[in-house]
């Protein structure tokens, strides 16, 4: 089965900002890829590509087997992160009618958004406007009307975005079963930790352009990680060997952190071969957070608030209100 998405050297510019540069990634089938990065990293500008809202300036989209995104729309479902739903609107109306923008008729999507309703614990408000709703139904009306229609890829921009508790373990079952039924699911985050929990996937961005990317697995098993010991005995040649970055000593407990690439077999045969004596040798691999910092030299955190941040697309282009 091909990939539902690839990219290949796609890059965007809105005046004389760089928000997409150069940036090949591939999307397999049936998966939970997670776009990772600061606020303006370009992953909201990359999205839009791939929903055919936007056009690359250069390179490649190839969505669903197509290489022009906008022949496959009604194959999509878009949660962007400016969400809103019209608030004088009846909930079973508004599901309704973001299913019928994407090719269903007026009977049939007015049907399902009844069935899907009362499956999403929203029977009893059907008929009420959603301005009426509390915040957390209005996030499930969003969902549903981004699904109504059972597309084959979906792609939601922050959708942990300001939920609470309660609403983001729905989101995240709401994710895993698409997953579940093969459908594929593209959501960004700035948060790494929601991606580490059920991304198969991810990609690092950061200026438009790609940190690292792979199956997150991988992407985790290759940053170094770090060691942690309960030991007994003198930890000094750690601190010279090459490859350690550091060593956090507390006396008879230990954090080794390695850089890239290092086996940790090498620092298990130096502390044996010192007579140190180890109670637990465990390798932990690095989070998305600790790969990000050592490969950009700062937090998430710190690059969002860099000079140089993504164009608020809303100055040049619009994806049309709530969710598709």
């Amino acid at each position: 089965m091909s990939d539902a998405v690839t990219l290949t050297g796609v890059s965007k510019s809105f005046r004389e900002k760089r928000a997409v540069d150069e940036l090949s990634l591939s999307v397999p089938p049936a998966s939970i890829y997670g776009f990772l990065g600061p606020n303006g990293a370009g992953k909201t500008t990359t999205m839009r590509m791939i929903l055919g809202i936007f056009a690359p300036d250069t390179g490649q989209v190839n969505v669903l087997g197509v290489d022009d995104p906008t022949l496959v729309r009604e194959r999509l479902g878009y949660l962007p992160e400016e969400r809103g739903l019209y608030p004088k609107m009846k909930v079973v109306d508004q599901v309704a009618y973001f299913g019928t923008l994407k090719g269903m008729s007026s009977r049939t999507a007015r049907e399902a958004a009844m069935r899907r309703l009362h499956e999403y614990g929203l029977g009893d408000n059907t008929e009420q406007t959603c301005e009426s709703l509390s915040k957390g139904m209005a996030q499930k009306a969003q969902i549903l009307a981004t699904l109504l229609h059972d597309p084959e890829l979906i792609v939601l921009d922050e959708p942990f975005s300001g939920l609470d508790p309660v609403n983001r373990d729905l989101m995240r079952d709401v994710i895993l079963q698409l997953r579940a039924d093969g459908r594929s699911v593209i959501f960004s985050t700035h948060i790494m930790e929601q991606a580490e929990q059920i991304c198969d996937h991810v990609v690092l961005i950061d200026g438009g352009r790609k940190i690292v990317d792979g199956p997150i697995d991988e992407v985790r098993g290759a940053g170094g990680g770090a060691v942690h010991l309960d030991y007994e005995g003198n930890l000094e040649p750690l601190h010279q060997m090459q490859g350690v970055v550091h060593v956090n000593d507390t006396g008879r407990q230990a954090e080794v952190v390695l850089a890239d690439g290092v086996d940790p077999q090498g620092v298990l045969k130096e502390l044996v071969s010192g007579g140190v004596r180890l109670h637990t040798f465990d390798l932990r691999p690095p989070s998305l957070h600790e790969i990000f910092v050592r490969k950009v030299g700062r937090s998430v955190e710190e690059a969002a608030f860099a000079p140089e941040e993504e164009l608020d697309v809303g100055q040049v282009g619009s994806s049309g209100r709530g969710a598709s």
